[in-house]
């Protein structure tokens, strides 16, 4: 239980499909999501930035996410089921790329259905930047990272160059 170094864009690990959690591995579950907690803060007092981590950013192949906004939760197995046709286009970061920005186009709003630390089948409702945020977590889970979504080659930028974006 501890903060994990973070892989990051050129790692061959990210872009890897992780496969699904089995219930009888809870327990060692438990001990990723200090893990990943401990790694999210760490995170967030380096760069004030960062919402929500997947395992495979920190090598556990498996299919979890880890969001803390207001409160922890921990999304098992997590798979998004329906997806408005709006969509938006926003400049997306990531924990792996801590110092890229890179503009993308996501569905506004999503549900996405999942089972909790105790194995109990969720569903969540996403409007927005929340929406937002789960689908890039969940393509971490596929190996799929934001800059393989970016809207177009001139959607890059630095974040010290953010004041520039529009």
């Amino acid at each position: 239980m501890a903060v994990q170094e973070i892989l990051l864009l050129g790692n061959p690990k990210l872009y890897e499909t992780s496969p699904p959690v089995k219930r009888e591995e809870l327990d060692f579950l438990r001990e990723v999501v200090q893990d990943l907690h401990d790694t999210l803060m760490d995170f967030r007092s380096r760069y004030e930035a960062g919402r929500a981590i997947a395992a495979p950013q920190i090598e556990v192949m498996k299919r979890v996410i880890y969001m803390h906004i207001d409160k922890p939760v921990v999304f098992i197995n997590p798979r998004i089921d329906q997806r408005s046709p709006e969509m938006i286009q926003i400049w997306d970061d990531c924990m792996s790329f801590p110092d890229l920005l890179v503009k993308v186009q996501r569905h506004k709003n999503c549900r996405i259905k999942y089972k909790d630390i105790e194995w109990k089948e969720r569903a969540m409702i996403l409007e927005g930047d929340l929406s937002e945020l789960l689908q890039h977590e969940c393509d971490h889970l596929d190996g799929v990272l934001a800059v393989s979504r970016a809207v177009d080659k001139y959607c890059f930028a630095l974040k010290s160059q953010r004041r520039y974006l529009a």
